[in-house]
C-alpha cells in the first residue's frame, strides 16, 4: 500500500503525460498523441512500398489544418503503393548517388568511393526510415506529402529524404534537408515539380 501511494506521488509530482491515446485517424486507427511536439503517432504498420516494412506513421499538423481528409487520403494511398513507386524514383536517386560519388572522387577521398552499377541497384544500399511523416506544405503548394528520412551507403552524414506528395508519387529525393519540395528548399520557383536538383 505504501509503495503504491510513493508511485501516485511520483506520478503527480512529474505533471500530466504529454501524451495521448484517445484519437482515430482514418486509415491507422488509434494514434498517440505527444502533445510537445504536437504530433500523432500511430502503432507499427505493415508499408508495402517498403517491402512490408512495419513502420509509425508520423501526423504532423493534423489538429490545425482546415482539411485533415487530405491526410486520411495521403494515408490511404501511400499504404495502398507498391514497391514499383519507389522503382519509377530510382534514376533521380541515382542522380543523387552519381553527384556524391563524383565530388568524393574529386577530393581523391576513394576510401569513401560506393560502387553501385545502375539505377535498379540503388535502392539495395539504401536503410529506409521508419517513421514516415505526414503534413501539408502550407509554405507551397499546400498539398500533404509524404517524407521519409533514410540511410544510404554513398552519403552517411546527409542520408536520404523521399518525399511522396499526396502519398502518391515520388517528387523529392536527395539529402535529408526537411523540406517537401525541392522549390522550397532552394527558394526557386523554377524547380517546382523537380524530383532531384544538386545545387554546384
Amino acid at each position: 500500500m505504501q509503495e503504491a501511494c510513493v508511485l501516485a506521488e511520483a506520478v503527480i509530482a512529474a505533471g500530466p503525460s504529454p501524451y495521448s491515446d484517445d484519437m482515430q485517424i482514418p486509415g491507422l486507427g488509434k494514434v498517440i498523441k505527444d502533445a510537445d511536439l504536437g504530433c500523432y503517432q500511430s502503432e507499427p504498420v505493415p508499408v508495402p512500398v517498403l517491402g512490408g516494412a512495419l513502420c509509425s506513421i508520423i501526423i504532423d499538423g493534423y489538429d490545425d489544418d482546415p482539411a485533415p481528409e487530405d491526410f486520411h487520403a495521403a494515408v490511404r494511398t501511400f499504404l495502398a503503393l507498391d514497391r514499383s513507386a519507389l522503382a519509377a524514383a530510382t534514376p533521380s536517386i541515382f542522380a543523387y548517388y552519381h553527384d556524391v560519388m563524383n565530388d568524393v572522387v574529386a577530393a581523391g577521398d576513394h576510401d569513401w568511393y560506393v560502387e553501385i552499377q545502375s539505377p535498379d541497384k540503388v535502392l539495395d544500399h539504401i536503410r529506409f526510415g521508419e517513421e514516415p511523416t505526414i503534413s501539408r506544405d502550407s509554405y507551397s503548394d499546400q498539398h500533404v506529402y509524404v517524407s521519409l528520412e533514410c540511410e544510404c551507403a554513398w552519403e552517411p552524414e546527409h542520408g536520404l529524404q523521399i518525399v511522396f506528395r499526396d502519398g502518391r508519387s515520388v517528387t523529392k529525393v536527395g539529402p535529408y534537408d526537411g523540406h517537401l519540395t525541392n522549390s522550397a528548399a532552394y527558394a526557386d520557383d523554377t524547380l517546382d515539380g523537380v524530383v532531384y536538383h544538386m545545387p554546384r
